[in-house]
């Protein structure tokens, strides 16, 4: 096999490597929380902060990756954050402080952060006429990622005698196998118009983003969706605990909402690949998410199963987002500084949502005005996906 004709293959590898890393890092926290808050002495609403650094990071870190890529090339910079993640995961278990852990935590999440903005210009720049697909591809990956974390945190832990520091540093041993790929693409050229493609385009570019208002609707529904998943990565599984369930049942439950984007993130990406608008789409996930909250609000062990499968297929708003990000931008350029700006401020407006929640928690002590604090959210959600996803092009 040629090196032109391995590429294309070992850039899959590379890209299905890397998301699968990108979420163990918080889905493994939510369901061995409890015993996290209990050994280093958390209270509730430092453990809504700690759902809140990914959020944090992702905004900060993610704006610096359209000046690093024009530097460094995106290859090198995805595999700097693949680095720093593992390096964040492997050493975050250790300590015994909040704040130590905190700032580990921030570690791997700057890394996370870079690689989020990337995957998308990878896609658009190696794969631009299977942008959809694609997406749908890396998407795939990232929730069965999200998924085994979440379902197998709590069984590793207790194999290892009740540890959830095992059970999270586990991690990191599958995020450094995700360094070789990423390092044969640095050392291997890629084609001239692939290497420099986002590079002239990116100077080029007259859009603003900032003065954009289709690039807001991008970022508001971003930012909500992000709201929302991180709630229900951080909470979830309490909410469910308190309602009288098993730790075990609990991470069983949330890892339902993970399993399903494995199947749906690939169709609704590629689904939306091919229609002109994605108003609808964003809207009926909304609707789902409405319905899941509504049910954890009247009767969370009533049907269990249920909710967390309307709330599974909600979560599909984030492959949803990273598609109209690719299909909004016109060329490779164009779609790292839109990633960039959608994913930095949308996180950032993300931030409060998981303190609020953790906040409301502790001074009321149940889930009921938590729980109407997202239903308002998700409806403000619905609103900005429908303009989000009109056919647009930047």
């Amino acid at each position: 096999m040629t090196s032109r004709a391995a590429t294309p293959w070992l850039a899959m590898t590379a890209l299905i490597l890397a998301a699968l890393n990108l979420r163990p890092a918080v889905t493994s926290l939510g369901p061995v929380l409890e015993e996290i808050r209990a050994d280093l002495g958390m209270s509730a609403g430092l453990a809504g902060l700690l759902t809140s650094v990914p959020a944090l990071c992702f905004a900060v870190v993610g704006v610096t990756a359209p000046r690093l890529a024009r530097r460094f090339g995106p290859d090198a910079v995805i595999l700097a954050g693949i680095g720093a993640l593992t390096a964040g995961l492997a050493v975050r278990p250790l300590v015994g402080g909040v704040p130590l852990f905190l700032v580990l935590s921030g570690l791997a999440l700057a890394g996370i952060a870079l690689v989020n903005v990337l995957l998308p210009v990878v896609v658009k720049e190696r794969f631009g006429n299977r942008i959809g697909a694609m997406t749908g591809v890396y998407s795939t990956a990232l929730n069965v990622g999200a998924t085994t974390a979440a379902a197998v945190t709590v069984p590793i832990a207790s194999a290892a005698g009740d540890d959830w520091r095992v059970g999270l540093g586990v991690w990191a041993v599958f995020a450094a196998l995700a360094l070789a790929p990423w390092l044969a693409l640095v050392c291997r050229p890629a084609p001239a118009t692939v290497r420099g493609a986002a590079e002239p385009a990116a100077a080029a570019s007259p859009v603003r983003m900032s003065a954009n208002p289709t690039a807001w609707a991008l970022a508001t529904y971003f930012g909500l969706q992000a709201t929302s998943a991180y709630v229900i990565i951080g909470w979830l599984p309490q909410v469910f605990r308190d309602a009288g369930l098993s730790a075990q049942t609990a991470g069983l439950l949330f890892a339902v909402t993970s399993l399903l984007g494995v199947p749906l993130s690939y169709a609704l990406s590629a689904a939306a690949g091919r229609l002109r608008s994605q108003s609808v789409l964003a809207v009926l996930l909304a609707v789902f998410g409405l319905a899941g909250y509504a049910g954890l609000f009247a009767a969370p062990a009533g049907a269990p199963w249920v909710w967390a499968v309307l709330l599974g297929v909600a979560n599909c708003a984030f492959p949803l987002a990273l598609t109209m990000i690719g299909l909004r931008g016109g060329d490779a350029g164009t779609v790292v500084r839109l990633s960039a700006f959608t994913q930095s401020a949308g996180y950032l407006l993300s931030i409060p949502g998981p303190v609020i929640v953790g906040t409301l928690y502790d001074h009321t002590g149940g889930w009921r005005a938590p729980l109407t604090f997202l239903g308002a959210l998700m409806t403000a959600q619905l609103v900005a996906g429908w303009f989000a996803g009109r056919d647009r092009q930047f």
